[in-house]
């Protein structure tokens, strides 16, 4: 029976799921790289450094996409990286229907419907549940809201399926990282200074999420000032709400707002 370790990741075709693949890969993991397109998925297989790397062209967000995912981990995985996700920046006010169904079902109902149908793989090699989440479902941003609010839904989660699962030999891990340059970043470039934003690379995030799955870690937050923000958001919610509170209403952050929204 081979020992390798299979590791699923959704969203891989770019961004921080590319360059998780990229490192698993170094790593000799045999992977199945999971993407709503099949272009982006070959570029990522094309970087991977190993030939024990398939794809599956799937849409997480529909039951169809997801037994294409199931079929192809054929009854065993361990380690399950949730990882897809979307974003849209914006007053809530000015947010359609279409925004926020769209970030709730591939951000949070997604990644619920994709674990319970790898469930029994999971179980059967006693594997890990992998949700890629953010600092934001810690520290919710204005402008940010619905994202905001699907992973803060990401983190419990996490943490539900963390004791649901205690005794059956199935880890969760929630990984936390910062804003990320990736193609999402042009959504908030112009909130960038005024908000005062601090950015990782792709492959800083994915060093970074590998460290904590291989230790097993419950959760994984970026080094630096966002860390230090989460355990004030936690024990003194009031003093984050006076000043991100005062960011948004500085009218710097509203002109760029009205930039990062401009058609």
């Amino acid at each position: 029976m081979s020992t390798t370790k299979k590791v699923l990741i959704t969203g891989a075709g770019t961004g921080i799921g590319r360059a998780l693949a990229i490192e698993a890969a170094q790593k000799g993991f045999d992977l199945i790289l999971v993407g709503r397109t099949s272009n982006t998925l070959e570029e990522t297989l094309s970087m991977c450094s190993t030939s024990a790397a398939r794809r599956v062209v799937a849409d997480v967000t529909q039951a169809e996409g997801r037994a294409l995912i199931a079929d192809a981990v054929d009854g065993s995985l361990d380690i399950l990286i949730n990882n897809a996700g979307v974003l849209s920046v914006g007053h809530l006010a000015d947010m359609g229907d279409a925004d926020l169904e769209r970030m709730t079902n591939t951000n949070l109902v997604a990644p619920m419907a994709l674990t319970r149908d790898l469930l029994p793989a999971l179980r059967r090699s006693k594997g890990r549940i992998v949700n890629i989440g953010s600092v934001f479902g810690d520290i919710a941003y204005p402008f940010f809201a619905c994202y905001s609010a699907s992973k803060f839904g990401l983190r419990g989660f996490s943490d539900a399926m963390r004791r649901e699962l205690s005794g059956a030999g199935i880890g969760v891990s929630y990984i936390a990282p910062r804003a990320t340059r990736t193609a999402s970043e042009s959504a908030f470039a112009a909130l960038i200074e005024p908000m005062e934003m601090t950015l990782d690379t792709a492959d800083v995030v994915a060093a970074q999420a590998w460290d904590a799955i291989l230790k097993g870690k419950r959760e994984s937050f970026p080094k630096g000032k966002e860390r230090f923000f989460v355990k004030v958001q936690r024990l003194f919610p009031s003093l984050v709400d006076k000043s991100v509170g005062a960011q948004a209403r500085d009218p710097k952050t509203l002109a760029a707002l009205k930039l990062s929204i401009q058609p």
